[in-house]
């Protein structure tokens, strides 16, 4: 008697969202504890601005939106939409997520530095969630902020001007740097030499 098998039904975003709406309906899922098997690759793409692209089109859908980057892991410098039957690999253009709005409390050390997300989450900037800035080849920066789980933020120009003005000098190694405070730590951004 021979066995004759389903055929492997590829993934769908539609498929997906129904599969993380019914994991998550008891609070944001644990996606680092779930190694589905690789299902292959899904056509959706995170942008630089934070938009999620899918087919080529924009996901207008702000629940969608939100539904997806809770289900969101990052293995190595690879990410995917994982639920606990299958994990699909999608398209980072930079980060994940956009920091689009910070709420500072307080002053100096002990300040504290609350970043929103474009897709609701929230974290202060702490020994878990700190701030890195990288600089491209004309000196541009591109700061950051770690959200969970090795996914980070990019926080936008507006929000990252407004903290620029809160900046204080600091030390960083044996150097004095510009940089920001929250809750005790001290994020560089930029060397006082080269201000």
């Amino acid at each position: 008697m021979t066995q004759t098998h389903k055929p492997v039904k590829a993934p769908t975003a539609d498929g997906l969202a129904a599969a993380a709406r019914q994991a998550t309906q008891k609070g944001p899922p644990p996606v680092h504890l779930w190694n589905p098997p690789f299902c292959g690759d899904l056509d959706i793409e995170i942008r630089r601005d934070g938009t999620w692209f899918y087919l080529g089109t924009p996901i207008g859908r702000e629940a969608l939106v939100r539904l997806f980057a809770s289900i969101l892991k990052r293995e190595g410098d690879a990410y995917f939409l994982v639920t606990p039957v299958e994990k699909v690999g999608i398209r980072v253009v930079d980060t994940p997520f956009l920091a689009v709005d910070a709420d500072v409390t307080g002053t100096g050390e002990t300040q504290q530095i609350r970043f929103t997300t474009n897709v609701g989450d929230t974290v202060t900037a702490n020994a878990d969630h700190p701030i890195r800035v990288t600089l491209d080849a004309q000196g541009e920066p591109s700061p950051y902020v770690h959200i969970r789980r090795g996914l980070e933020a990019l926080i936008d120009r507006k929000t990252f001007y407004r903290l620029v003005d809160l900046a204080q000098s600091g030390k960083h190694g044996e150097e004095d740097w510009l940089g920001l405070w929250s809750e005790g730590r001290f994020f560089p951004i930029i060397p006082m030499a080269e201000l």
